[in-house]
């Protein structure tokens, strides 16, 4: 091991020893314990003797805080003298100094607002954050400088999608903290006997504990089925190297040590929150989240030591030779990565959602409302963003067979496979990270779930193996409304889910039609597209089928949701528009040329009809308030 990999172990270790003494400070109430910062008291560095061991427990929590900053530092001052030439080390060192002084400043806010729930979970995730760093810092010193490999990143887009769920579960728990409703349910691991319990009618405050502590325990669930499908996915193509035999390694034993932490979670509210509970789940947290980090940063670097993967292999080195991209050329590839005209479609969804949410947060300023939807579309956009560049890296082989997208950034070599992937994980940290600080965790959480689903379960699972891939893929679409709902009112409803099941049941439709008018593409690219597999006739019967069940939904919506007769009317005659067109198309039989164009006239249809549709839901809540 070099110098610096020696440092970078023992800062790991250290921080890691920092984060269960901090969880252990505030599972004995002992944060206020010391009236100054950073010593304890005025004019004395080490607590008296006869100080309550309160005292002596926050004070090694500061001690060893100072300590990490010096090894932290000593880590900057080595990737400088020793790494310079290395901007994947260099930068994220001195990012790490500049990480542990902004901790230093948050353990000092905790202190003088006295232990505040907010400033406590702030403190966490900043702490959580650096010992992401150093882990990744760590891994990165174990591989070559230079690396030239181009293999598959598919793993490496899983382990970090399940290393990005589990830092958010662990804001979520920190959450259930703050808000002090760790025993608000007496048993485990259901709640009050139920799954879904039910909050006391009339009660606000106890129905934002119960919703917090739900949430906490939902989300647990979301990322063990997380976990096993990475550990299964490694364990799987684990095959003959070493290199790859210890990744899946390290994945079971994430998935046990997990298993281990939700068992000391039920033990939590069974021991009433005794100390040893708290911080040992809290440090078994801090034990997956950075074995997902390791195992994220391995993953990426082992595919860069690699050979090329099969798909990298068709697609052209990049640059034309004797010429370089302008700077201005460069921007326009990378925001042509993001696919900004599917993106408009997303955030047409998402305002009506928040506009209609308002009704169930009665006397919201309309600053704080014009607040949360600037951030949810900003933060909207780069999730949207990231997706569609991840979703651009892993299509970038069948991009290149397809004559509508041989222009496309990756197939016309204006950006390296290997930047576009980097730039969507990036894109993606970015605004799950900013939609949990400006607007809320929940909202955050359905974002990731948004931008994973797209990625992991339609791109890399169904796409390719099965006419039914749009059918579910459409879900991660369909998620706008509800992170539109869940902004405002820091819940899920049953009209955010109503609207969810409509652009769901809308995507099939939308979705054939443009296959219909492309199916020769999706033929020669090797994609199982439903009318490359079934042919022009199911095709249009499936489209058909699929837009009566989404006009259904629309009128059922106006129910329950008890919209008024602007949307009643807009969705009745666009329903039938819809469906007049759904029909036309079905009896144009299996003519090519007569089913492209009606294709074509209800794929452009469709967009309009969600627009209007949806406009119309602002419309009418407006109106009716």
């Amino acid at each position: 091991m070099t110098r610096f990999q020696r440092l970078a172990a023992a800062t790991v270790v250290a921080s890691f020893v920092l984060v269960v003494i901090g969880v252990a400070v505030r599972a004995t109430n002992s944060g206020e314990a010391c009236s100054n910062w950073p010593g304890c008291f005025p004019g004395q560095f080490l607590p008296g003797l006869d100080a309550d061991y309160h005292v002596w427990v926050e004070w090694i929590h500061r001690t060893v805080a100072a300590l990490i900053g010096f090894l932290i530092l000593g880590m900057a001052a080595l990737a400088v003298l020793d790494h310079r030439d290395r901007r994947s080390i260099l930068w994220p060192s001195i990012a790490a100094f500049l990480l542990v002084g902004f901790q230093a400043y948050l353990g000092q806010e905790t202190v003088r607002l006295g232990n505040s729930g907010a400033s406590v979970t702030a403190h966490l995730a900043t702490a959580m954050a650096l010992v992401g760093l150093l882990v990744y810092l760590l891994v990165r010193a174990s591989y070559p400088a230079r690396l030239s490999g181009t293999g598959s990143q598919r793993f490496t887009l899983l382990a970090a999608f399940a290393s990005a769920a589990t830092f958010a579960l662990l804001l979520f728990g920190s959450n259930v903290t703050a808000q002090g409703a760790g025993l608000v349910f007496p048993d485990w691991p259901l709640m009050n006997g139920s799954i879904l319990p039910v909050a006391p009618a009339g009660n606000a405050d106890v129905e934002i504990l119960y919703g917090t502590h739900e949430l906490h325990r939902y989300v647990a669930v979301i990322v063990f089925v997380i976990l096993a499908a990475v550990a299964w996915v490694a364990w799987r193509s684990r095959g003959t190297s070493t290199r790859q035999a210890r990744l899946a390694r390290l994945a079971l034993a994430i998935l046990a040590v997990y298993a281990v932490q939700v068992v000391v979670g039920g033990l939590q509210v069974l021991t009433q929150l005794a100390p040893w509970t708290q911080t040992l789940h809290v440090a078994l947290g801090g034990l997956v989240w950075g074995g997902t980090v390791a195992l994220a940063t391995a993953a990426y670097y082992e595919a860069r030591i690699a050979a090329p993967s099969s798909s990298a292999a068709t697609v052209p080195p990049p640059g034309t030779p004797g010429r370089r991209e302008t700077r201005g050329e460069s921007i326009r590839a990378y925001v042509a990565l993001t696919k900004p005209r599917i993106i408009e479609l997303l955030l047409v969804t998402t305002v009506p959602a928040m506009v209609l949410a308002t009704r169930d947060v009665p006397g919201m300023p309309i600053i704080d409302w014009f607040r949360l939807t600037f951030w949810t579309l900003v933060c909207g956009t780069l999730a949207a963003g990231s997706a569609n560049a991840i979703n651009q890296y892993l299509e970038r082989d069948i991009d290149l067979l397809m004559a509508r997208t041989r222009r496309r950034p990756l197939p016309a070599s204006a950006v390296t496979p290997e930047r576009a992937v980097v730039f969507g994980i990036l894109l993606g940290a970015i605004s799950v990270g900013l939609m949990a600080f400006t607007v809320n965790l929940l909202a955050a959480f359905l974002t990731l779930l948004a931008i994973g689903f797209y990625v992991i379960v339609y791109t890399v699972m169904l796409k390719r193996s099965t006419p039914s891939n749009i059918v579910i893929g459409g879900a991660a679409g369909a998620l706008p409304p509800v992170i539109g709902w869940a902004a405002v009112t820091g819940n899920v409803a049953l009209p955010a889910l109503l609207l969810f099941l409509i652009v769901f049941y809308w995507t099939p439709p939308h979705f054939w039609a443009l296959a219909l008018r492309i199916r020769g593409d999706y033929a020669a690219a090797g994609v199982p597209m439903l009318p490359v597999v079934r042919g022009i006739a199911e095709t249009s019967r499936q489209i058909g089928l699929y837009t009566i069940l989404l006009v259904a939904l629309t009128i059922v919506f106006a129910v329950v949701a008890r919209m008024g007769a602007i949307y009643a009317v807009a969705a009745v005659i666009l329903g039938a528009l819809f469906l007049w067109r759904a029909y036309v198309l079905w009896r144009q039989g299996t003519s090519p040329e007569a089913s492209t164009a009606q294709a074509i006239r209800l794929y452009r249809y469709s967009i309009t009809y969600l627009t209007i549709l949806f406009a119309a839901v602002a419309l009418d809540t407006v109106v009716r308030v």
